[in-house]
């Protein structure tokens, strides 16, 4: 086994901050010591002045998938370059079943995409299009043989992903049974689909059509009919994903008082980005800002609230829904009929930095911005002590972070397989500096060490994150 020591930073977790040097022996941590009580070792990180935290955890990325006509643009070689350069160690993706497929035969068709080509570890969640006897009995194989432990379900999308109430009881029965936890897409996808409709015969077309016919009203009432399912089927843990509304965050809020094992993640597109300022840019550019949930209007109150649930634990994890299209051929397809445009946004690679914004900017401690980005998603998908703390007997992934550092973000400088930055021009206070996954070092000073085929599929337990 070969050694490394990453000395004289301040180790950062959810209980605090410490003085420490971190050594690893092979691919995992073996000890916290004092700062300079050990000195030799094969490889030394030299941490002086810098934050040290657990390789961040993306929970939720949607690698080379099909939508809307074509697939997203990142690979899952391409894909997970980038989330490496930008200090993330593991990304749990969606694996995917249409309604009439088999469960397993969308878990293998993902398993061959990502086979060998992930430069960070990686696990998948599953996504459930069609609910029938089948796929209910798949979801136990995949909890007890595939460590796959959660299920996502669509509101949203009548005849592509979409399941309807009866459909999501049933599948919330049989995680409740089997111990797994649904992921929800909130979003009352029959009534959207009238929205759109009427906006289109008006001759609506440009794309801050897509947020303005995706009320957050019909959120919060796709959020609170999901509280309601989960409670019907004896509280079954149930995460809402990509939550941007206020009143979606008020009834999450409300069901966690009341000790209910409901949990949300939102993304920084809508801790940062708004429907006025990037949806609705002149002419067709607003496109590279389509997703779904959408973008929020900033004359309401739906950014503050984010900020304030993730201080306060009502959200709890902040994933990128990494979900990239490139604007010419792909985002143009929905030139002239914004319901054509996919649906996603690129940012696997900037999570970690714009949250670290956030400290900066007192919207979070620094604890609370490890909790969220890396130990908390971690714990909540069964990843838990394997990643998301810096601790022995912990994978060794690692990132030194420069508090002092800058990052710009631009299509210019960025690795994502993307023909522009939904992000582009921001500067973000703080920089990855060093990037270590498993004991190795993919990043450190500039130059990218690290290579395809790294990266490991993660069987995963059931969460530990249940009230």
């Amino acid at each position: 086994m070969t050694t490394l020591l990453v000395k004289g930073g301040k180790v950062i977790g959810p209980a605090g901050a410490i003085d420490a040097d971190v050594l690893v022996d092979g691919e995992r941590i073996v000890a916290l010591s004092l700062p300079g009580s050990i000195t030799t070792a094969d490889t030394i990180v030299d941490a002086t002045g810098k934050y040290v935290i657990p390789g961040g955890v993306d929970a939720h990325t949607h690698m080379e998938l099909p939508f809307g006509g074509t697939f997203a643009s990142d690979t899952f070689e391409t894909g997970t370059r980038a989330a490496a350069w930008g200090g993330t160690t593991t990304i749990v993706d969606f694996a995917v079943q249409r309604t009439g497929e088999r469960v397993q035969d969308g878990l293998a068709a993902w398993h061959a995409k990502a086979d060998g080509e992930c430069h960070v570890d990686y696990a998948f969640h599953q996504i459930l299009g069609g609910v029938d006897e089948d796929a209910l009995k798949a979801m136990d194989q995949l909890v007890a043989e595939e460590g796959i432990t959660s299920f996502k379900l669509f509101m949203a999308y009548p005849g592509v992903f979409y399941s309807d109430d009866g459909q999501i009881l049933r599948a919330m029965q049989r995680a409740r049974e089997n111990g797994a936890m649904i992921m929800m897409h909130a979003e009352n996808g029959p009534a959207i689909d009238v929205l759109v409709a009427q906006a289109l015969a008006r001759g609506e077309t440009d794309p801050i059509h897509h947020g303005i016919t995706r009320p957050a009203a019909l959120e919060a009432e796709a959020t609170s009919r999901a509280i309601y399912l989960a409670e019907v089927a004896r509280d079954t843990p149930l995460y809402i994903v990509h939550l941007s509304a206020s009143g979606a965050l008020a009834r999450v809020a409300e069901a966690r008082d009341n000790g209910r094992n409901v949990f949300a993640e939102t993304c920084p597109q809508y801790l940062y980005l708004t429907l006025e300022d990037q949806l609705g840019a002149p002419g067709f550019e607003g496109a590279k800002w389509v997703c779904s949930t959408p973008l929020r209007s900033k004359h309401e109150s739906h950014g503050r609230d984010l900020w304030r649930g993730l201080r306060t634990n009502d959200l709890s994890v902040v994933s990128t829904d990494h979900c990239p299209f490139c604007f010419k051929d792909q985002k143009e397809l929905g030139v002239g009929d914004f319901s054509k445009i996919p649906n996603g946004i690129g940012g696997v690679e900037h999570r970690v930095d714009l949250l670290y914004q956030g400290v900066v900017d007192g919207q979070l401690s620094l604890e609370r911005w490890v909790e969220t980005i890396a130990t908390t998603p971690a714990r909540m998908f069964g990843l838990y002590p394997r990643k998301g703390v810096i601790a022995p007997g912990s994978d060794a992934d690692i990132v030194v972070y420069d508090p002092n550092g800058r990052t710009r973000i631009s299509v210019e400088t960025h690795h994502m397989n993307m023909d522009h930055s939904a992000f582009e021009g921001y500067e973000i206070a703080g920089k990855v500096e060093t990037v270590i996954s498993r004991g190795t070092v993919l990043l450190e000073d500039g130059v990218y060490r690290g290579r395809k085929g790294h990266g490991q599929y993660l069987r995963r337990g059931l969460s530990s994150y249940l009230v």
